[in-house]
């Protein structure tokens, strides 16, 4: 994986910009499988079953955790995980999204 899940999500105050697109771009193609939506950054991804998916939330959510940076998630069709990234705070998107979206993919997925 990136350097990106070896860094530290650090807390965006309230006013600060979100990335440029070209920041975007360069940081996107270091979480393959990520893709860029609505300005956020998501990925949907599919399991064998609901029991999978549950478990995935749920790492998911420890990772999240343990980051202090909390992504949506949507468990849908009993099989399917929809993550989607932004910091709320600044309406767009930090390099805390990227940073997570990095540590999710070491989940496996």
């Amino acid at each position: 994986m990136t350097d990106l899940a070896q860094r530290q999500c650090i807390p965006c105050e309230k006013g600060a910009s979100p990335l440029e697109p070209r920041e975007i771009d360069t940081l996107l193609v270091q979480v393959p499988g990520w893709k860029m939506g609505d300005g956020r950054l998501t990925r949907e991804v599919k399991l064998k079953n609901f029991r999978e998916a549950l478990a995935l939330v749920n790492r998911i959510g420890e990772v999240a955790e343990a980051a202090g940076h909390h992504p949506d998630l949507c468990l849908h069709g009993w099989n399917r995980v929809r993550i989607d990234l932004s910091t709320h705070s600044i309406g767009g998107l930090s390099e805390n999204d990227f940073i997570l979206a990095a540590r999710i993919t070491e989940l496996g997925l």
